[in-house]
């Protein structure tokens, strides 16, 4: 009853050291019981040039590729080079949310990330994290793009494949129950032509304790080159705040507004400086994945664009490149994970600093 259900298995397993018999292992699991699986390293890739870059388009487009025939994405969300699930696989699901393919994820320890983020600590009856800021989203395993969009389960990849199937055996059921109707799906209102760019400013500073002051200030500054600035703290036109003690409930709510923000938007501009490790924040990494979906202009900024190899400690290229955990660190010349450098162009420095440069590259690309 699976066959025309193609699972696209996402996780940094194709960083370890034995990461392609781990994916080969998931992938037997999913089609003994009947799925199809879609994996970015199906189809031959060319890794002939000697442009490292190239390698990692090639990947690239390959999973622009299986993507397109991906109807669920199952994801591993164990911590990553920091307290935060892999940048890549986020990014990965924000494709697949965008495309309405049915997004599910697992992890080992659904705690809340008070309970499990070592570098956070209790201060004056506040969690701090470790760069002195009150812990934002506290409360909950995972960033709000991700609990918002993700059915998690806690357990290996066979416990969420099991939550997989009996969702589909029980809409199944509610479609013979109904006699075989299905809910018609609400029409998408048609995009709304703006009379400037309108750029969504994806970042963690939406967490800060001043960020309304911090997104004035840059959106006074988008004002400056005709951009109209959206910023993750204001509420979308058609979503309304929730104030509610749940905090599956607030999440929900949040992520709603964020995603409806990367709808609207004509361009995002994403702040991807590291965020709890060596990986962006996975808000923004989400957010930049479904922008990309959906075909949106891209743009992201870091103060640091060394390359990955020089910016992330490793054994060095004798110990292929392999990081404290076992894991490769990405040796494609771009300053962090090939789903963000092939997908968008990447400055080095401030927002201030690279705004002039963004716009220019928006207006170069906006029909008149």
């Amino acid at each position: 009853m699976f066959k025309n259900e193609r699972i696209y298995i996402a996780g940094p397993e194709c960083f370890y050291e034995h990461g392609p018999e781990i994916l080969a292992a998931m992938r037997k699991t999913a089609e003994s019981y009947g799925f199809g699986v879609t994996l970015p390293n199906d189809h031959p890739l060319d890794m002939s040039g000697k442009d490292l870059k190239d390698h990692a388009k090639s990947i690239f487009q390959d999973l622009e590729q299986v993507m397109m025939d991906t109807t669920i994405i199952i994801a591993d969300l164990e911590a990553y080079r920091g307290s935060e699930a892999d940048s890549g696989t986020v990014f990965e699901i924000g494709m697949a949310y965008a495309k309405k393919a049915r997004c599910y994820g697992y992890t080992r320890d659904k705690r809340s990330l008070a309970c499990k983020d070592q570098k956070y600590t209790l201060r004056d009856d506040k969690v701090w994290d470790e760069h002195g800021k009150e812990a934002p989203y506290k409360e909950l395993p995972f960033a709000p793009c991700v609990v918002g969009s993700t059915k998690i389960v806690e357990g290996g990849f066979l416990d969420c494949l099991k939550v997989v199937m009996v969702d589909l055996e029980e809409e199944s059921k509610l479609k013979g129950m109904s006699g075989g109707s299905v809910t018609k799906e609400k029409e998408e209102e048609p995009e709304e032509v703006h009379l400037r760019p309108r750029v969504y400013l994806s970042g963690p500073e939406r967490y800060d304790e001043g960020a309304e002051e911090i997104y004035q200030k840059m959106a006074h500054i988008c004002d400056a080159y005709d951009l109209e600035a959206i910023t993750p703290i204001t509420w979308e036109k058609g979503v309304t705040k929730i104030d509610s003690g749940d905090a599956y409930t607030r999440a929900a709510n949040q992520f709603q507004n964020y995603q409806q923000k990367v709808r609207s938007c004509d361009a995002i501009i994403a702040n991807l400086n590291d965020y709890r490790g060596y990986e962006c924040s996975n808000d923004v990494g989400f957010e930049c994945g479904m922008a990309f979906q959906l075909g949106k202009k891209r743009y992201g900024y870091m103060d640091d664009t060394r390359y990955m190899k020089d910016r992330v400690p490793h054994l060095g290229s004798e110990k292929d490149y392999r990081d404290h955990t076992g894991s490769n660190v990405e040796n494609f010349d771009y300053p962090l994970n090939l789903m963000f450098g092939c997908s968008m162009e990447i400055f080095e420095g401030s927002f201030e600093s690279v705004i002039g440069e963004i716009a220019a590259s928006i207006r170069r690309e906006m029909p008149d």
